[in-house]
């Protein structure tokens, strides 16, 4: 029963999936940390049936525009609300706790607009360009291994402030809800790339050290907006892998 509770506070907490039958439990999150990369998977289903059932009849760029919106809307835009923040802090920003200032804001600035507008064209050309073959492959990975990449930052990286969502889940992930959310993720990706499945996990992998190390150098740690922020370069980073002649 906790196992479920767990993984019910997980999806609830990554997407905007509704589940009645059980009561959002934050104090879940943690344990269930460890099935990111399955809801990840759950989410790309989802995009895959809408490929597949779209694909005889509209073109790549429709079907890419309906798979996008799909997305966003299925996870109500948690990650790209978290790279609009991080991107207004680490370009408007001049010191720490400005940066930190300005990822409490609310409001979204000019360099927070240009990161979603970016984010969206950049994944809407990547999934229109997309082989046919490769397309729910790499929808799949790329979802697995883009919330993958929280495990790693929430185990070992400390958090920038004491309040807000990186204060619950940095340095806070168990070892053993990474080191089980890691083997589930490397899993599911070799499943469906094979050995191709070397090139998006050493390039996610690489994403997610670089931009921890770049968030440590910038404000000390990491917020609840990094974690978004790193999801959506993950994300784009396998679409490159997938198109990649």
């Amino acid at each position: 029963m906790k196992t479920l509770r767990q993984l019910a506070a997980a999806v609830q907490f990554m997407t905007r999936i509704p589940l009645p039958a059980f009561r959002f439990e934050p104090d879940m999150v943690l344990g269930g940390a460890k099935f990111f990369p399955l809801i990840g998977a759950v989410v790309a289903l989802g995009g895959i049936g809408i490929e597949r059932g779209l694909r005889s009849h509209l073109p790549a760029a429709v079907i890419a525009l309906a798979v996008l919106i799909y997305l966003v809307t299925v996870t109500g835009g948690f990650h790209e609300d978290g790279l609009a923040d991080t991107a207004d802090a680490l370009g408007g920003g001049w010191t720490k706790p400005r940066m930190l200032e300005i990822m409490h804001d609310s409001r979204i600035g000019s360099f927070g607009t240009l990161a979603i507008c970016l984010s969206l064209l950049a994944r809407w050309a990547l999934l229109s360009a997309m082989p046919v073959a490769r397309f729910p492959f790499y929808l799949l990975t790329a979802h697995v291994l883009c919330r993958w990449t929280t495990l790693p930052m929430g185990a070992f990286m400390i958090s920038a402030r004491s309040d807000g969502l990186g204060a619950k889940l940095a340095h806070k992930v168990p070892l053993s809800s990474a080191a089980i959310g890691t083997l589930l993720a490397f899993l599911i990706v070799g499943w469906a790339l094979r050995m191709q499945a070397l090139v998006p996990i050493a390039v996610v992998s690489l994403i997610t050290l670089l931009s921890g190390l770049y968030y440590r150098s910038q404000i000390g740690g990491i917020t609840g907006d990094c974690f978004g922020a790193t999801n959506q370069l993950a994300e784009i980073a396998v679409y490159v892998c997938g198109v990649w002649a």
